[in-house]
């Protein structure tokens, strides 16, 4: 199942958006309420104005560090597209590509499963609570905390390192002998990873404890262009279209070690940001009454809910896996795990940039109108956010929809990787784009319930959404071609969401009252109608161009461009003619932001 994003460019283990810049497509739980964020920071990590600072100073330190945090996250938003464009050119999408990926998924999966799933909801509030409460502000509670997770993942890195083969076997489906002892390979030097990664995580915690913003969004940028220089390293070294069969034991030491050592710098610039702050690490073992076992404690739910998360994914690497041999054995072309996590990367773009942002803003507001009972409020912050988020979404996610091929054929169509797999990852990618707006109103919705300081209704939608995604998953392998399985995965994870938003949904309406489904419901109902204009002109434009120049430059990037163009000022023509009144709201917004 997929991810949403509380630090979306962090590149920490626990971000919505792929931890690693679209190589990981698990899910990571949503962060629930901060009710111990008691320092003057909100549940995004900004500072309030309650935080022991005039209102002045507060406000300016927003500014500041929200700006920081903006800019970090486009660079990092960049760079890590540059990345997975230099590994798709050096690795391709079949085979090698196949192996590389999933060895490098697990260990986000180790991680998130043994530790990045509670740091949002139990290890930031408990450090914040205890720096706010103990007479030494935290220190020794920190000391604790971190010689234990230290200790914790390097056994826990130690261990996954042993049972590699094992991993793989479970994650690989049915490999080839070769791929299978590439990927094993691999792992044994990325399965390091494991440390960094939980670290990464860890760290960056400790400085949004201290209203350090800066070095976790930054971080991952040098991460990204290591990762770039290996990648570009290798495809001059081995060349385009190298195979499982012909990669050497030094090319593969070149991808793993390189791999993980651009997470080992991530993680050490963390460290020495936290230096700087202050921090200097004492090891201390005793834990026994720290109250970190009672925090734990409350974690149970929101573990479930992870679990299912994890094994969604279990059964989307392995479904993607079979299909991709097949598909790369028959038609030569790669359609397994690389295609999927590469589309569902894309995919994640215009949430982590749209509703992620919006998401954040109503989060604290209403929590804490959930804790005063304020029902209706709640419910308005709701439909609120779910309208304004899908004046944009629903046109994006359309765009993304037509120009899917053509987008991918232009950007990943080069070194190792075929017309034809550039091609199989749009496909992919449409069927996500059609989901795009169930997925990001689920995840509003989660934050709701979360906000009502209720994690045992999330975790029991996760389990049903994991049988959906099981069955209709399964379907598409047993019905489909090898090429298409996973188009079919893809779109079995959508309607999921489908599923969960509708189920979660009534669950919701009944706690408050209402929905205000009435309004939502004209609002998303004009906003397809008013998008229909421009689906048939980009659909006409990229008919026309690839008639007349096929899958050349000129209609990869054409056709998005003029498509986009010309969609966009129908679209808002058509918005205004069936006075879509949310539209004017984010005009008068945006206008009132630009003249500041």
């Amino acid at each position: 199942m997929a991810t949403d994003t509380t630090n979306g460019d962090s590149g920490t283990p626990h971000d919505d958006v792929s931890a690693t810049e679209g190589q990981d497509p698990s899910p990571s739980p949503p962060e629930p309420p901060g009710d111990d964020n008691q320092d003057g920071t909100t549940a995004a990590g900004q500072v309030t104005g309650d935080g022991g600072q005039d209102d002045g100073s507060a406000g300016s330190s927003v500014v500041r560090s929200s700006m920081v945090m903006a800019v970090g996250t486009l660079f990092s938003r960049i760079t890590g597209f540059g990345r997975t464009v230099v590994l798709a050119a050096a690795l391709g999408t079949q085979l090698l590509g196949d192996a590389y990926n999933t060895a490098l998924t697990i260990p986000f999966i180790i991680e998130q499963l043994f530790l990045g799933g509670l740091m949002a909801s139990v290890i930031v509030p408990f450090l914040v609570k205890r720096r706010k409460r103990d007479e030494d502000g935290g220190r020794a509670t920190e000391n604790r905390l971190f010689t234990a997770i230290v200790l914790a993942l390097l056994v826990l890195t130690t261990v996954a390192i042993l049972s590699a083969e094992l991993l793989i076997r479970l994650y690989s489906g049915n490999f080839t002998p070769a791929q299978f002892d590439v990927s094993v390979a691999l792992a044994r030097f990325l399965f390091a990873q494991i440390f960094f990664l939980g670290m990464s995580g860890f760290l960056s915690a400790m400085l949004h404890t201290r209203n350090r913003f800066g070095a976790p969004v930054w971080a991952p940028v040098l991460n990204n262009l290591v990762i770039m220089a290996v990648g570009g390293t290798f495809l001059a070294v081995a060349g385009p279209g190298t195979t499982p069969e012909e990669i050497s034991d030094a090319q593969i030491a070149l991808l793993g070690i390189g791999t993980a050592s651009g997470f080992a710098v991530q993680a050490l610039i963390l460290f020495l940001a936290l230096s700087a702050a202050g921090f200097r690490w004492r090891p201390r073992l005793d834990l026994r009454g720290s109250g970190l076992g009672e925090a734990l404690r409350t974690a149970g739910w929101m573990f479930v809910y992870i679990i299912s998360l994890q094994i969604a994914l279990l059964i989307t690497a392995n479904l993607a896996n079979r299909a991709g041999v097949a598909a790369a054995e028959g038609d030569g072309v790669g359609a397994g795990i690389t295609a999927y996590n590469y589309a569902h990367m894309l995919f994640q773009l215009p949430y982590a940039i749209i509703a992620v942002s919006i998401i954040t803003v109503l989060l604290p507001q209403m929590s804490d109108r959930a804790a005063d009972h304020r029902w209706d409020e709640v419910r308005a912050d709701f439909s609120r956010g779910l309208r304004m988020s899908s004046v944009v979404l629903v046109p994006a996610g359309l765009a993304m929809a037509v120009f899917a091929v053509h987008i991918c054929v232009l950007v990943f169509a080069r070194g190792s990787t075929s017309v034809a797999d550039a091609q199989n990852i749009g496909y992919v990618l449409v069927a996500f784009a059609l989901g795009l707006v169930p997925f990001s109103v689920f995840q509003l919705m989660l934050r709701v319930f979360y906000a009502m300081s209720d994690t045992r209704t999330p975790a029991f939608l996760g389990m049903l959404m994991l049988g959906v995604h099981a069955v209709l998953g399964t379907t598409a392998y047993l019905l489909l071609d090898p090429r298409y399985v996973v188009v079919g995965v893809a779109a079995g994870y959508m309607a999921s969401f489908l599923v969960g938003l509708l189920v979660g949904g009534e669950v919701l309406r009944r706690r408050l009252g209402g929905l205000d489904g009435r309004r939502i419901t004209g609002t998303l109902l004009r906003l397809h109608v008013a998008s229909a204009p421009a689906v048939a002109a980009g659909l006409g434009i990229a008919w026309w161009l690839e008639s007349q120049f096929g899958l050349t430059v000129v209609t990869t990037l054409g056709a998005p461009v003029l498509g986009c163009v010309l969609g966009a000022g129908l679209f808002l023509l058509s918005a205004r003619l069936l006075r879509i009144e949310e539209l004017g709201v984010l005009y008068d917004l945006a206008r009132t932001r630009l003249r500041r």
